[in-house]
C-alpha cells in the first residue's frame, strides 16, 4: 500500500549541473519505499506547457523581450500548478519537480535583470501560497555545467527535431548573475532551500541529497541499506 504523505520537492541549479539525473534517482528511492510519485519539469509538465517550453528554449525564438519570457514562464507554470501539481499533492503524492519559481527569480530576475520583486509578486498573484516543502539547489561550476548543457543539447538537436539551446547561448556574465541570484535565494530561505555541492560524482551528490531529504522531511526510509539500493 502506498504511503499517504504529500511533499513538494523541487530541484534547482544551472543547466548541466545534473538535476535530471538526481530527480530520477530520488524518485526511484521514493517508489521503492512505497510512495506514489509524480516527476515533472518546468517549463513544461503539461501538454500546453510543453508547447510553451519549445517556444522559450528554441534558438529560433529570436528577440524575445525579458518580460515576455517571464510571462511565458508563468503561463506554463500556472497551467502546471492547476493541472498537475496541486491535484497530485491533494491526492497524497510526492511531487518532484525539475525547476519551479526559483528558476524564474534566478534566470529572469537575476540573469535578465528584472529583479526578484516582480517574480515574487507574480508568483503570489498567479500561484497563491504554493511553495515547495524542500528545494535542492545544486551548486556547480559555471563553465563545466554550461559546457555539459551545450554538448547535451547539441547532441539532441543532431539526433532529433529538438533544439533547447537558447539559454545556453548566453555569456558567462549572464550565468554568473543566475548563480548569484540562486545563492541569494538560499541565503534568504535557509529552511526551504538546501545547497548541495554537485561538483563530485553523481553517486556522491545522490548521497548528499538523500541525507538532506531524510533530515528535512523526517523520513526514516533513507537508511544505509536504502541508499545502497537507490
Amino acid at each position: 500500500m502506498a504511503h499517504k504523505r504529500a511533499a513538494f520537492i523541487t530541484f534547482e541549479g544551472l543547466d548541466g549541473c545534473g538535476k535530471s539525473t538526481q530527480v530520477e534517482r530520488l524518485a526511484a528511492c521514493f517508489v521503492e519505499q512505497g510512495f506514489s510519485v509524480l516527476v515533472t519539469r518546468e517549463p513544461g509538465g503539461t501538454a500546453n506547457g510543453e508547447r510553451i517550453r519549445q517556444l522559450l528554449l528554441d534558438t529560433r525564438t529570436a528577440r524575445l523581450a525579458p518580460l515576455t519570457e517571464l510571462a511565458l514562464m508563468f503561463a506554463a507554470r500556472v497551467q502546471h500548478v492547476e493541472e498537475l501539481i496541486r491535484p497530485a499533492l491533494d491526492a497524497g503524492q510526492m511531487v518532484i519537480c525539475d525547476r519551479f519559481t526559483d528558476s524564474s527569480e534566478a534566470y529572469q530576475g537575476g540573469g535578465r535583470r528584472l529583479g526578484k520583486m516582480l517574480v515574487l509578486e507574480l508568483h503570489r498573484l498567479l500561484c497563491g501560497d504554493l511553495q515547495p516543502d524542500l528545494t535542492i539547489l545544486m551548486d556547480s561550476d559555471i563553465t563545466a555545467s554550461v559546457g555539459r548543457a551545450r554538448r547535451r543539447n547539441q547532441a539532441r538537436t543532431a539526433n532529433q527535431d529538438s533544439d533547447e539551446n537558447r539559454f545556453e547561448l548566453e555569456n558567462r556574465a549572464f550565468f554568473a548573475r543566475v548563480q548569484a541570484a540562486y545563492l541569494e535565494i538560499a541565503k534568504r530561505e535557509p529552511q526551504r532551500v538546501f545547497l548541495v555541492d554537485a561538483r563530485g560524482t553523481a553517486d556522491q551528490t545522490h548521497t548528499k541529497i538523500l541525507e538532506v531529504v531524510s533530515s528535512k522531511l523526517g523520513l526514516n526510509i533513507f537508511s544505509k541499506k536504502a541508499q545502497n539500493r537507490c
